[in-house]
């Protein structure tokens, strides 16, 4: 709406937006900026700033980018990466601007490229959040007071842009065209596609059906759709024309 056209905090231009982002809590939605100099959080009108957190470029190199990256809500929570690998998480009240930096994750050693999370529904010991940063190296965690740390997956050389979760299923895109599926809980890889001829730059999920879209740098784009037999509860996932 409106907002989106008025101005951003004081020194931070349009054209510094590093990525945008609704975060869909329980009970309000926000829309989350980020910039090299910070994050912002708006009411859901776009009009009404109520955080400001900047981003302290005290452990940067000189040559060092400052900007956050990757941007997922989890029940009241709200995780923003960092170009040094940590992940903020911010404790969202039910009303007002009294929102406040919960926690620091300390799962990566590279910068964030992207963040995914799906409801707990209720279930213990579940995973319900993955981040993803530019080694390829993925963290699967259970989110709640304190986030739990439950499985890394490594990485092989190449970043990976973009991770989905989906009913357990952890989709992640990589630098060299392929798009691993794994089972959150554990980290097992269950299927690996070659589904690009260059790198991934996004993926998408249609979670009520189960539809995943993948982008990438050779132009193309492609529909995969996934299931789990029910024999086995193994992976599956065929093209879609």
């Amino acid at each position: 709406g409106g907002g989106l056209e008025g101005p951003c905090e004081p020194g931070v231009r349009r054209a510094d937006l590093g990525a945008v982002h609704w975060c869909v809590l329980p009970f309000r939605v926000l829309l989350v900026l980020t910039s090299h100099r910070g994050i912002q959080m708006y009411e859901s009108n776009g009009n009404t700033m109520v955080y400001w957190h900047a981003l302290d470029s005290g452990d940067a190199s000189p040559v060092q980018a400052v900007f956050a990256r990757g941007i997922a809500a989890s029940g009241h929570f709200i995780s923003v990466g960092t170009w040094s690998g940590r992940v903020l998480v911010f404790d969202i009240p039910v009303k007002g601007p009294n929102i406040v930096l919960s926690e620091e994750l300390a799962g990566h050693q590279t910068p964030i490229t992207d963040i995914a999370t799906e409801p707990a529904q209720g279930q213990d010991c579940v995973a319900d959040m993955v981040t993803a940063d530019d080694s390829g190296l993925l963290c699967v965690w259970r989110s709640g007071p304190e986030f739990t740390l439950l499985t890394r997956i490594p990485g092989f050389g190449v970043p990976c842009p973009s991770v989905k979760l989906w009913q357990g299923i952890i989709a992640a895109g990589y630098g060299n065209g392929q798009v691993h599926l794994y089972e959150a809980t554990t980290g097992n890889l269950h299927v690996q596609i070659n589904a690009h001829a260059r790198a991934i730059c996004a993926l998408d999920l249609a979670p009520e059906v189960g539809k995943l879209l993948s982008a990438g740098e050779d132009t193309f784009v492609h529909i995969w759709k996934l299931s789990r037999s029910p024999e086995s509860g193994y992976i599956e996932v065929s093209p879609l024309p």
